[in-house]
């Protein structure tokens, strides 16, 4: 980090759960306790993207900040649809980009969330921006012992101690990373049958090695002892075509806007940090050891209060709720499989397509008579839907890095 100047950093949120000031004290006294908040070398400043219509929630649930928060930061901007379309009149009127264009970096879904995140710290000349997600709490559980062993994590602090020598950092994931719950196989659905559909949907990060390990745990991926003890960050390997990072735990060097992606996702997909793995090949990224404690199924809150659970439970596919969070979660995937491929694998797109489509065939009818729920094939409606769109969404993907390097270029010329 350097000495000469203040270092601007950004804390930004794309959010929509009514939970999120809970995250975010937990998180600012996090910050308190590392010493960050005392720094005088270091600006704390949160960008908040809310969405209202998640949880049918209202724009208090995020900006009514407790006063005691508000001073243990250096300036605050929550960005709701009226601040977005603020800067749309703003672009459009600086003639940066048009209408149609604006839509594509802003419009709806996750990415355009973070984008309006990424675009409001380069406007407010922030150095460096980490990405935290809602349901994700600054502390690690291993499972070395009879029972579990909690500990707190740096988050920021971590990140900030590499950023400066990369153009994106990203940490570990413990807890619930995975919608897949601990499942037992039987006779309407086997293990090798769960594996063709793994195999089918899955990208190079969710692959079925990686799941196995986590369902035997009960849906649940404990920390790594030597990554919690080391202080080293690893450069990230290209692999097919991608330097993998995920969307949270994730910091990114804005110190020179025109090297910073947009993110995008196919509408209705997620993936929006797979997405932009695919346009690294020319940037550092590095992993560092600091993990966040993911409670994708929202049934650990309480942790947000100091109770620490000596064990962690199954998840089981025995509710409604968590077979609807895994087929929400399928759906996702499939939606953005047919871009990935096209992106990392074109010469071999087509044959891939096709022996997704048979794996598929074959699985669908156990899957859902499994899960109790027909609505599993719909799975392979949305295969076909978005295999017959993924020219189109290619188009989408490269125009939305072309729109925002126009926006990019304007900031520079205004500084």
């Amino acid at each position: 980090m350097q000495e000469s100047k203040i270092i601007k950093v950004g804390i930004g949120f794309a959010t929509g759960r009514k939970t999120f000031q809970r995250v975010l004290r937990t998180n600012i006294y996090n910050w308190q306790e590392s010493g960050l908040v005392e720094s005088k070398k270091i600006s704390l400043n949160l960008f908040v993207a809310y969405d209202l219509e998640y949880q049918n929630t209202r724009a208090t649930d995020y900006t009514r900040m407790h006063p005691e928060l508000v001073e243990q930061i250096d300036s605050s901007k929550f960005i709701g649809r009226s601040a977005i379309e603020k800067e749309i009149d703003y672009l459009i009127r600086e003639n940066v980009i048009d209408t149609k264009e604006v839509r594509m970096i802003f419009g709806r879904g996750y990415a355009a969330k973070r984008n309006a995140v990424l675009y409001f710290a380069i406007k407010n000349n922030i150095d460096y921006l980490i990405f935290l997600d809602d349901d994700e709490y600054p502390m690690a559980v291993t499972n070395t012992h009879s029972t579990t062993i909690w500990g707190g994590q740096y988050i920021l602090l971590n990140h900030l101690k590499h950023i400066a020598q990369a153009d994106i950092t990203y940490g570990h994931h413990c807890g619930y990373v995975s919608p897949i719950p601990y499942l037992e196989f039987n006779d309407i659905l086997s293990e090798v049958d769960f594996r063709s559909f793994i195999e089918a949907i899955s990208n190079d990060i969710i692959n079925w090695d990686t799941l196995k390990s986590v369902m035997i745990n009960g849906g649940v991926t404990y920390a790594d002892t030597k990554i919690l003890t080391s202080e080293e960050a690893v450069v990230v390997p290209e692999i097919n075509h991608s330097k993998f990072i995920s969307g949270s735990n994730l910091c990114i060097n804005l110190t020179d806007p025109q090297r910073v992606f947009p993110f995008y996702n196919p509408p209705g997909a997620r993936g929006e940090d797979t997405f932009l793995s695919t346009c690294l090949s020319e940037r550092k990224v590095l992993r560092v050891p600091c993990y966040t404690f993911h409670d994708g199924f929202s049934t650990y809150n309480h942790l947000l209060e100091g109770v620490l659970p000596v064990r962690l439970k199954f998840i089981k596919a025995d509710t409604e709720q968590i077979i609807t969070r895994f087929y929400k979660a399928c759906i996702g995937w499939i939606r953005y499989k047919p871009l990935l491929l096209y992106i990392t694998e074109p010469d071999q797109y087509e044959e891939k397509i096709a022996k997704m489509r048979v794996q598929l065939k074959e699985v669908m009818p156990k899957i859902c008579e499994y899960f109790g729920d027909p609505s599993f094939m719909n799975i392979l409606n949305e295969l076909e839907k978005y295999n017959k769109n993924v020219k189109k969404h290619y188009a989408e993907f490269r125009q939305t890095q072309n729109i925002w390097g126009k926006i990019m270029e304007h900031f520079a010329y205004q500084k």
